[in-house]
């Protein structure tokens, strides 16, 4: 009989050869006698299809998938995305191929929401300026009342995006007291009234949000969808947060606004380009929080986007289809939330 074939993308392994990301849990794979792993080998964060040749399922970190990453034997019967983003995944191609994308929100959900929130704390109560100021001993602590906070009671958190992410982290949000809104033109408006939400226009959300998030996923009409003229609408308290893609942000306009004082702050887990340089000018505003796009990324998240992964590969071993596909169309399922 032969064995089902699982490939693993080559960031899953470091340069010496130990894993990557060690709270992903392969056992369920390695101990399976009829599932052969091979792990492919690094081509510049992209998938070849003599990668792809011979395998039945391939669970894919960041690399780039696209339609001249599919084998000619028609073999491949799965790639599971680890993770929510599949920007860089032609998921048309796969479609055209048969090629179920499985993506894992659920795994993702609670992780980023946290991260968003790290970041919202950490800029209402800027925590890098003082965590500067106790460094400095006597002549610090007599500076502290120039970093003075501001209170998130009553202040509004508006969210650019009405998915998974977004939800947890209005539910993580309930007890500091804020008001919430979004603006999404494919909301469920029962999520929004349950999560205590309201919906309002575009530039409405920019003009109101005190804290904004962004919460959208990339696709052709989101790209830059955070412009110059939308950020010239937000207050100058406010704060922006992007853990969602680099690429939904003018980042440069970003950064004119940021040295300018025209908002107050950013956090910031995602950039245009990633990674960006160090002297890009976004570092130049000394009110943005920075993290390499891993401010998510913590032992359960990974085990519980591994495991999701796994489910996926089972599942279509099995003949099922799996949880959540960024392409459901390829077997008529009902599309699902992604962010």
């Amino acid at each position: 009989m032969m064995s089902f074939a699982v490939g693993l993308s080559a960031g899953f392994l470091r340069a010496d050869g130990r894993p990557a990301f060690p709270d992903f849990d392969l056992l369920p794979l390695e101990r399976d006698p009829e599932i052969a792993l091979r792990r492919l080998p690094p081509r510049g964060g992209l998938i070849a299809a003599e990668d792809t040749a011979g395998l039945d399922a391939l669970i894919l970190l960041g690399e780039a998938f696209t339609a001249a990453s599919i084998a000619a034997d028609g073999r491949l019967k799965l790639v599971a995305r680890f993770g929510v983003g599949f920007d860089k995944v032609d998921t048309a191609a796969c479609s055209a191929a048969g090629i179920p994308v499985s993506i894992t929100p659920d795994a993702v959900r609670r992780p980023v929401a946290v991260a968003i929130i790290a970041l919202m704390l950490a800029l209402a109560c800027r925590l890098p300026e003082k965590d500067k100021l106790a460094r400095l001993g006597a002549p610090g602590f007599a500076r502290r009342s120039e970093a003075m906070g501001v209170g998130l009671e009553g202040r509004v958190l508006g969210s650019l995006g009405l998915g998974n992410i977004a939800s947890e982290m209005f539910r993580l949000a309930a007890p500091f007291g804020m008001r919430f809104v979004a603006h999404d033109p494919y909301a469920d408006p029962a999520r929004a009234v349950a999560l205590g939400v309201e919906m309002v226009g575009l530039d409405a959300l920019f003009e109101s949000s005190d804290v904004l998030a962004v919460n959208a996923p990339l696709a052709p009409g989101t790209h830059g969808i955070v412009s110059a003229g939308r950020i010239g609408r937000m207050k100058r308290s406010a704060f922006l947060i992007n853990t969602a893609r680099g690429a939904l942000v003018d980042q440069a306009a970003l950064a004119a606004a940021l040295v300018q004082g025209r908002i107050a702050g950013a956090g910031l887990d995602v950039f245009e380009p990633e990674p960006p340089a160090p002297d890009d000018p976004i570092f130049a505003a000394p009110n943005v929080i920075a993290a390499p796009h891993g401010l998510s990324w913590t032992d359960q998240g990974f085990a519980a986007i591994g495991a999701a992964c796994i489910a996926a590969v089972q599942a279509i071993r099995a003949g099922r289809s799996p949880a959540h596909l960024a392409n459901p169309e390829v077997l008529t399922a009902k599309p699902r939330f992604t962010r």
